[in-house]
């Protein structure tokens, strides 16, 4: 039986996010998490409303701890993982810790008290390549962001701040699993990726050249290609 190929879009995105990947593999199954606020939640959710049978998953930055939390749950249904700009460490102990609840409540009160569009204007440029700055591709995630409310970011926010640690699960990973970065991704840098390699058995990591966090939409082809050439790999 063939694995469904499910795509887990990030924080505030969707099917756009994809949208590059959908069009040069084919069929998937994109998943939506709703007003869910909790990584574990949106793992159940997406195994539950996914066709029966195998799975090759492919999480993009939030995307990639909600398919931790599908190996946790039901690792017998993962063919296949690929993780892209994404992390595994818990929520920072101390200030540090603080420091980045307090940015993303931040952001909330922005989205709230002056729009998500505003809101996004303030916290995408952080994410892409300074290259993409002012480009269609900003403009494209700034639409993105604006297609969500601030309920389901406060909700998304919540399943980050409360997010499980995967540092252990990394090792009882056994699936062909790609690893994926922008270069010049800010939020999960090329290091966090290496440190995965290093614990996740026969992983192969690609680092896309000029290219930040939002990876799939920055630079769609090499992202579909990694992609295209993952789903070839032997179980």
């Amino acid at each position: 039986m063939a694995a469904t190929r499910v795509l887990l879009p990030g924080l505030l995105c969707d099917r756009a996010v994809w949208q590059a990947q959908i069009d040069a593999i084919g069929p998937c199954h994109v998943a939506d998490y709703a007003a869910l606020d909790s990584l574990p939640a949106m793992a159940a959710h997406v195994l539950a409303t996914a066709p029966a049978g195998p799975l090759a998953v492919a999480g993009h930055s939030m995307g990639g701890r909600v398919a931790f939390e599908m190996w946790r749950q039901a690792p017998e249904r993962i063919e296949r993982l690929a993780l892209l700009d994404t992390s595994y460490h818990p929520l920072d102990e101390g200030e540090a810790g603080e420091a980045e609840r307090a940015g993303r409540m931040s952001l909330l009160a922005t989205a709230r008290r002056d729009g998500m569009r505003t809101m996004a204007r303030e916290w995408a440029p952080g994410m892409l390549h300074p290259s993409q700055q002012h480009s269609p591709v900003f403009e494209a995630v700034l639409d993105m962001f604006e297609r969500k409310t601030p309920d389901v970011f406060a909700a998304q926010i919540n399943a980050l701040l409360t997010r499980p640690d995967c540092t252990e699960l990394l090792a009882t990973i056994r699936c062909p699993t790609l690893l994926l970065c922008g270069r010049d991704d800010a939020w999960s840098p090329p290091a966090r990726h290496e440190h995965m390699q290093r614990h996740i058995s026969g992983s192969r990591l690609v680092i896309i050249e000029t290219c930040g966090h939002m990876s799939t939409m920055e630079q769609p082809a090499a992202v579909s290609s990694a992609l295209t050439e993952w789903l070839t790999w032997a179980t």
